[in-house]
């Protein structure tokens, strides 16, 4: 699953332990979540979609099924 927290995270100036802070994960987790190698549960989908004041399908892009 593709994100744009990379995105979202700069125009806010954000550092990535900041998000994690506002959305009570580790900062590996956020690193994870950004290099796409971990899908974020729905929980912390959810935080991530209050903490960026943005639905979730702005923020997550699935991949096409093949």
């Amino acid at each position: 699953m593709k994100n744009r927290l990379r995105i979202l995270r700069a125009e806010l100036d954000w550092s990535q332990a900041e998000l994690a802070d506002r959305v009570g994960v580790a900062r590996q987790t956020i690193i994870a979540l950004e290099a796409g190698k971990y899908a974020p549960s729905l929980p912390l989908a959810f935080k991530l979609s209050r903490a960026f004041s943005k639905p979730v399908e702005e923020i997550f892009i699935p991949e096409p099924f093949d």
